[in-house]
């Protein structure tokens, strides 16, 4: 795996992870964290699917990125051009996009902004419209820290908000927990992203904007959609009107996961498999 710096217009740095092997004559694998999220949770998939090229990066003001100044610099239509960077500088020219949450939403921009890009795409957990309570859950936890005075600590504090998630074992939350927080110079453990990237969701308020364009713009393509059974992002109302929009789009229901399953779940990665198997050909 290679790190590598990219710097995007405004000359903020992004760190991104080169996962697997460049020559592999598969599409690579663009993987696109959820909103506050990173690279490293895609860490275990690309293990898995290696040598099969994995590309990854931590958005502006997540994980190891530049944070911003401004907060209206995390716009999501920014975060689109820092994939077209990253995308120039990795040389990437067909993908398969896999997409957490946000990273769905960004996988249906790039589906109109850059459609020559995609060979097919993975929606986790995510589609054209986001359930009003889960929206305002995640715009309330992002928009703040939440120090911890050590690890133990960190994993109770997740196990106590995020109980649906499908980690199961101690090694799982540790490694989530890792992924989630960072040590700060007070020796406690921080979250690893600006809280200002909740700066556009909470300026946006309740008004949702028409989305489905984006997702119409994926319908030529192979997609799989993977729902969480317990998700308060997408229902069952809203993945029902995508399969109607696109009737050749897979899915999976995951039951009893909440947002957002980690791709490691038995049914998830049969799956995503046979999917990235499928567009690979």
């Amino acid at each position: 795996m290679r790190e590598i710096w990219v710097s995007n217009a405004k000359g903020r740095r992004m760190r991104v992870r080169d996962h697997g092997d460049s020559s592999d004559p598969r599409p690579p694998i663009l993987a696109l964290p959820g909103y506050a999220r990173n690279g490293k949770d895609f860490t275990h998939l690309a293990n898995r699917i290696a040598p099969r090229r994995l590309v990854t990066l931590d958005y502006r003001g997540r994980g190891e990125s530049d944070r911003e100044h401004d907060w209206r610099a995390y716009a999501p239509e920014s975060l689109i051009d820092d994939i077209r960077h990253v995308a120039t500088a990795t040389g990437l020219h067909r993908v398969v996009v896999v997409g957490t949450s946000l990273g769905g939403l960004l996988a249906m921009g790039m589906g109109v902004a850059m459609p020559s890009l995609i060979a097919g795409v993975v929606l986790n957990d995510v589609g054209p419209e986001v359930q009003s309570a889960g929206a305002d859950y995640v715009t309330d936890y992002i928009g703040r820290d939440h120090p911890q005075p050590d690890w133990p600590h960190a994993v109770s504090a997740l196990q106590r908000m995020l109980p649906t998630l499908s980690l199961r074992t101690d090694a799982d939350w540790l490694n989530f927990a890792r992924n989630t927080f960072r040590e700060g110079p007070d020796g406690r453990l921080h979250v690893d992203w600006d809280p200002s990237i909740a700066r556009p969701l909470v300026a946006h308020g309740k008004r949702q904007e028409d989305l489905w364009p984006l997702f119409r713009s994926l319908r030529h393509l192979p997609v799989l959609t993977i729902r969480g059974g317990a998700s308060d992002i997408l229902s069952e109302r809203v993945l029902q009107q995508m399969k109607d929009v696109h009737p050749s789009m897979q899915v999976v229901t995951l039951d009893g996961v909440g947002h957002a399953p980690t791709l490691e779940e038995p049914a998830s990665r049969d799956a995503l498999d046979r999917f990235l198997a499928a567009v690979g050909d």
